[in-house]
């Protein structure tokens, strides 16, 4: 008999099982598609040569992930590359603000009138970054805090909504480029402790950038299989799991999935009956002849691109898809240029790019044009740079992952007390009904990413149950 077997082989399953396998546990991890990965995958979507991440590219929260961090995955192939700037947020003028390594230089993208505003928000917490996202990311209950007083000056001003932070920022720059920060788990801006997902991503940055792995983001799932391999674990591909009978003998059982998904496998009836899944997004692979031909030239030397001509457009396309059910007619896009620092990604002097808008949960209509229209505000020219393009809306994301349910690649509404308490207002998110099966999916805290801390959450409270049966 197995001591643990693991269902689904994303990063948070991955974690967990590698988190098990490291503490000696005899562990088998199940996938149903024919590559592990989940949300960190890389494909030719497009032209041969040209290799694509489905979901997930740029990796703010991978790099600072602690569960990561304690992993010898470098050994195992996994290569950060930075762009010269982790992240750019043009605007139609052809000027921009930039999130870059320093706060020095991103302050002084805001202008004179809150550069010293955003220097007093982020800089108590730079020094502190890695205790504090440890702390921050491993809460509730698996880990007793180590920088409370920091933890907690953390909460004071990140749990107000984003919108109140951004009363301390006078001009559009700072507060169009804050408002990006916190669209990017596709919350409301006058959320709940949405200030602080704002400030994680930019702290992430200013920590250790927003990199890309060098290859593609299936270069993080390669090697977290490749060291749970050397660890005595195996992985089997292809191998749809439909009902716990499905699997092997095992002392515990740990899910890689939505609670959704969970609660059909296991027999769970409406246990997680209130998680509320969150909007869609519809995606667009490009191959490109050529970069991006941004107007600002910022933008051409960043990794990642938020595309919002302002707070209040950013604002009225999140209410569309939250609020009024409806795709918005400028949508906030968020776009990585991976070829930008990896030219290794597309044959030379080509280019892979991707871009996508959010809708309402389970859209089923096209937003390519409404997308590239967009992106011609910011740049230009670039539908004469598109050699082939592969989209993606809600039914086509949930196909290819089944933790996307109607689209949502944060596997969860990140909004209300559910940013924090997921996939139920409880202590222990990692248990269910049944002692032996837990859940490590993005549906627990701290929720969406790929940073692994899920399912290394998870893998904690599955060996305290190991250790005692």
């Amino acid at each position: 008999m197995l001591d643990a077997v693991v269902v689904g082989a994303g990063p948070n399953g991955l974690t967990a099982a590698v988190e098990l396998a490291r503490r000696g546990f005899s562990v088998a991890v199940f996938e149903a598609r024919s590559t592990v990965g989940g949300g960190a995958r890389t494909e030719e979507l497009t032209l041969p040569g040209f290799r694509h991440d489905p979901c997930s590219a740029a990796h703010p929260l991978a790099i600072n992930s602690p569960a990561f961090r304690a992993l010898p995955l470098e050994r195992y192939g996994l290569e950060w590359l930075h762009a010269e700037l982790p992240m750019a947020h043009p605007f139609p003028d052809g000027t921009a603000a930039v999130l870059a390594r320093t706060v020095g230089e991103t302050a002084a993208s805001f202008g004179p009138r809150d550069a010293g505003a955003y220097r007093r928000l982020v800089e108590p917490f730079l020094p502190k970054w890695d205790t504090l996202a440890r702390d921050f990311m491993s809460l509730p209950l698996t880990a007793l805090p180590r920088d409370p007083v920091t933890l907690a000056r953390f909460g004071l001003a990140g749990l107000p909504p984003s919108t109140l932070l951004m009363r301390r920022f006078r001009d559009e720059p700072a507060r169009a480029l804050f408002s990006g920060l916190v669209a990017h788990v596709m919350a409301p801006l006058g959320g709940f402790a949405t200030g602080a997902i704002g400030l994680v991503f930019a702290l992430a940055a200013h920590a250790r950038g927003w990199p890309v792995a060098r290859g593609g983001s299936q270069s993080l799932s390669d090697a977290l299989t490749a060291y749970l391999r050397d660890l005595g674990g195996s992985v089997h591909t292809d191998y749809e799991v439909k009902r716990l009978d499905d699997l092997p003998p095992a002392r515990a059982y740990v899910f890689d999935t939505s609670p959704t998904a969970l609660a059909r496998i296991a027999g769970f009836g409406n246990h997680y009956g209130r998680y509320r899944y969150g909007p869609g997004v519809f995606k667009v692979d490009y191959a490109l002849d050529g970069p991006v031909p941004w107007t600002a030239k910022e933008a051409r030397a960043a990794g990642t691109v938020q595309i919002g001509a302002s707070s209040a457009e950013i604002g009225a396309a999140l209410r569309a898809v939250s609020r009024e059910d409806r795709a918005p007619d400028k949508p906030f896009l968020i776009t990585v240029q991976p070829s930008v620092a990896d030219p290794t990604r597309a044959p030379a002097g080509k280019h892979v790019f991707w871009a996508y808008g959010h809708v309402p949960n389970g859209w089923t209509g096209d937003l390519t044009d409404t997308i590239e229209r967009q992106l011609e505000r910011f740049a230009p020219g670039f539908r004469d740079r598109v050699l082939a393009r592969a989209t993606a809306g809600p039914p086509e994301l949930a196909a290819r992952n089944a933790n996307y349910v109607g689209g949502d690649i944060a596997s969860g509404a990140v909004s209300g007390l559910q940013l924090l308490l997921r996939p139920r207002p409880t202590l222990f998110p990692y248990r269910t009904p049944h002692p032996a099966v837990f859940i490590c999916s993005s549906a627990t805290p701290p929720g969406p990413g790929v940073h692994g801390m899920s399912g290394h959450n998870a893998a904690k409270a599955v060996w305290k149950r190991l250790r005692q049966t």
